[in-house]
């Protein structure tokens, strides 16, 4: 039987998504994965601010509804193809942080780290996925491509996807995109960021892998 407590806590980080400004509307989602092959997701059309434990619904791969009264939301083939690639993976958020999303809405990219404590923690380079339309079959295998050698990506003119261990992890990394987002923002206006040495790089992401960060930790090969 799920436990409650991971009921509780999907839905409170779907309140911190919105306090946040990450998400508005009804933008974004959050999802789980147990290990009996459920998944349990925030539902649809109701405001992250208000999601309680019992808004909180339990699918099979698929997207049947397996509990619940609401609705799934009409991504969950996003999450399905981040957990299909990433075996790992046991918590997908999508949000849409302005400062991260802004730079995808202009088709603007963080791509290569220039942050040591980000290239340990995110790996030396954030990829953009190209623009799909919503619903669109060319936009699962294009995130799942990146989700094999990357835990975050940008999303052009959509926002923001982070996997990890748990929820927290995943926020955490959401948290920190948004972060260095707004650094890079700022740093492009003073001329761009300083590039990290490629010996820099090795080291720090020695120091990833050796941390247990990453898909390359796993045994994957970096892109």
């Amino acid at each position: 039987m799920l436990e409650r407590r991971r009921f509780e806590a999907l839905a409170r980080f779907a309140r911190d998504l919105h306090a946040r400004g990450w998400v508005a509307n009804h933008d974004g989602n959050a999802s789980l994965r147990d290990d009996d092959g459920r998944f349990i997701v925030t539902p649809t059309a109701i405001s992250k601010r208000l999601i309680e434990a019992d808004d909180c619904l339990v699918i099979d791969r698929g997207g049947t509804v397996l509990r619940g009264r609401h609705r799934l939301f009409s991504e969950w083939s996003l999450h399905r193809a981040l957990y299909d690639a990433r075996p790992d993976a046991k918590a997908v958020l999508h949000a849409h942080p302005p400062y991260a999303s802004g730079l995808a809405l202009a088709g603007g990219e963080l791509g290569a780290v220039a942050s040591a404590e980000v290239v340990v923690s995110l790996g030396d380079f954030i990829p953009t996925v190209p623009f799909a339309m919503p619903g669109s079959e060319e936009l699962e295998p294009a995130v799942a491509a990146v989700a094999e050698r990357h835990d975050v990506m940008l999303l052009e003119r959509h926002g923001v996807l982070c996997l990890g261990d748990d929820l927290e992890m995943a926020y955490l990394r959401l948290e920190l995109v948004e972060h260095y987002a707004r650094q890079v923002l700022v740093a492009r206006q003073l001329g761009g960021e300083r590039p990290l040495a490629p010996a820099q790089v090795e080291k720090l992401l020695a120091a990833r892998t050796r941390a247990g960060l990453g898909p390359q930790a796993r045994g994957l090969p970096r892109g």
